[in-house]
């Protein structure tokens, strides 16, 4: 499987003060895809970081709707990975992905 098709499961990293203090449990949050599953999220992000994954959960944040300046407008919902690796492996973040 050709890399670029690996990258386009993973949208980019969730860097949040909730997220940091995860990463202490060894864990990782990325956004994703809406459509996306839990075992090609395991299989991919062991390919592109080269880390075993224990486990992954899965939180869908739903749209919402703003009104600013009585104007109507929407906040794009998504989806969010969280990846559990085994104990004493990480995932640098300021590599980017």
């Amino acid at each position: 499987m050709n890399k670029v098709h690996l990258y386009d499961k993973i949208l980019s990293p969730v860097v949040t003060e909730k997220s940091t203090k995860l990463s202490e449990q060894n864990k990782v949050i990325f956004k994703v895809p809406y459509k996306s599953n839990k075992s090609v999220l395991k299989k991919n992000i062991e390919k592109i970081f080269k880390v075993n994954v224990i486990k992954v959960n899965t939180v869908k944040k739903k749209s919402k709707t703003k009104i600013i300046k009585n104007k109507i407008g929407k906040k794009k919902g998504y989806k969010k990975a969280i990846v559990t690796l085994k104990k004493g492996q990480s995932i640098d973040l300021a590599t980017g992905v």
